[in-house]
């Protein structure tokens, strides 16, 4: 099926969606869990056949852990649909209004976006997280994953669209574009007849080619390169627990620590510490001239480049900074603006650190593991904007709607 077809089909969706009522929309959403569950068997074997691919191309071991599914992890992306369905509905919220003095009314109120296309990589719960939310923003979508995990995603996407045929959405809101190559991923860009608004959801490099050509609206998410830096005043068992925790529980995802700062007057003692712990996980400590006269042969010598870098594996860079303005100087400068903490029992020292950092979210004595969807209380998330327009951090259902002015008179003219 080409492109404009699925444009059209989804844009039709996208009609009826609009003036879905919540019941119904739930009442589909809770169908997808079922037949989730229920295709458990399918799903695996799709996914098993990617896991052959990613082997047999040598992708890492951290990028395969994204591709992986399980029946625990099915059973946790069907509950996260679950979840959504339980929460509040965004379409039709009064955001503001009221009377002019001429007697009109008006109502500032919440409406969907329309058809939202989501390009990204690897993981396929993006897939399933990405309909589910769109589904009760009232969205049709268009989803375009990677080449790695096509088998999985055409699975799940196939699933949720005949779970729709005995609803009342219909099934055409959930499309899968089959074909992976970059043409039409251009395409897909430049589709601006039939998509609202296009959401790229991966790597930087992935980011930097759909910003750059699409002609379609785009909100940005973005790439992880955060940091955490740890105060002299730090509590030592709170700053060894929370960067092990950033950078060892899950390396392959955005809110990963990937640069440690800490403050020279406790790098001396705290440092070898926290690499210590890093190490039993087998992390690689790059390190800067300071931190490496403190480390020794545990760690090797960071290049320029290392500051700048979202490794997504067990890497991490780590600088010893003389005070708190050369942390958030080298903060400015390197983040991607999506998530960074401060380990600090300073409270002055947290609060300017919370005020000058200007990322989608700022954590202070806190893993920057928790910018995510789930555990911001959202159900899920559609990507982590880095961003400030229309939308910033964890993208739930309200980010996913517009609003409109509802006007109305008895008459009145200008």
């Amino acid at each position: 099926m080409s492109l404009t077809e699925l444009g059209k089909k989804a844009k039709s969706a996208a009609y009826t969606l609009a003036a879905a009522r919540t019941g119904e929309k739930n009442a589909a959403l809770r169908a997808m869990a079922s037949a989730l569950e229920q295709g458990i068997p399918e799903i695996l074997a799709a996914n098993e056949i990617d896991m052959a691919n990613a082997e047999k191309n040598a992708t890492p071991v951290t990028m395969r852990d994204r591709l992986r599914l399980s029946r625990e992890r099915i059973e946790d992306i069907a509950g996260a649909v679950r979840f959504v369905a339980g929460l509040p509905d965004p379409v039709g919220r009064v955001l503001g209004g009221g009377s002019r003095p001429n007697g009109l009314n008006i109502i500032k109120k919440a409406v969907p976006l329309g058809v939202i296309g989501i390009i990204y990589e690897s993981r396929p719960n993006v897939t399933v997280d990405s309909a589910a939310l769109c589904l009760k923003s009232g969205n049709a979508c268009i989803l375009r994953g990677g080449s790695d995990a096509i088998n999985s995603n055409m699975a799940l996407a196939k699933i949720m669209s005949r779970a729709l045929e005995g609803t009342a959405i219909p099934p055409e809101s959930i499309q899968i574009v089959e074909d992976t190559s970059r043409e039409t991923a251009r395409e897909l860009m430049r589709l601006s007849d039939y998509i609202d608004v296009l959401i790229p959801r991966g790597g930087q490099g992935l980011i930097d080619t759909v910003v750059q050509n699409a002609s379609v609206p785009v909100i940005e998410t973005g790439a992880g390169n955060c940091h955490i830096f740890v105060d002299e005043s730090a509590d030592e068992d709170m700053a060894v627990r929370i960067a092990d925790n950033a950078k060892t529980s899950r390396p392959s995802v955005c809110n990963a620590v990937e640069t440690l700062l800490i403050h020279q007057n406790c790098a001396g003692k705290l440092l070898p510490k926290i690499a210590a712990k890093l190490l039993e996980s087998k992390v690689e400590l790059r390190a800067c001239p300071l931190a490496l006269e403190i480390l020794g042969d545990k760690a090797i010598l960071a290049t320029d480049e290392d500051w700048a870098t979202e490794y997504n594996d067990y890497i991490i860079a780590i600088k010893v900074v003389s005070d708190l303005d050369e942390a958030l100087a080298h903060i400015e400068k390197y983040s991607t603006s999506h998530s960074e903490a401060i380990i600090t029992r300073d409270y002055a020292n947290s609060t300017r650190f919370t005020a000058q950092v200007d990322s989608a979210a700022v954590y202070v004595n806190a893993s920057t593991r928790f910018t995510d969807g789930g555990e911001f209380g959202l159900g899920a998330e559609i990507g982590i904007s880095s961003q400030k327009l229309h939308a910033r951090g964890p993208m739930g259902l309200e980010e996913l709607c517009s609003y409109k002015y509802i006007v109305t008179g008895d008459g009145q003219t200008r």
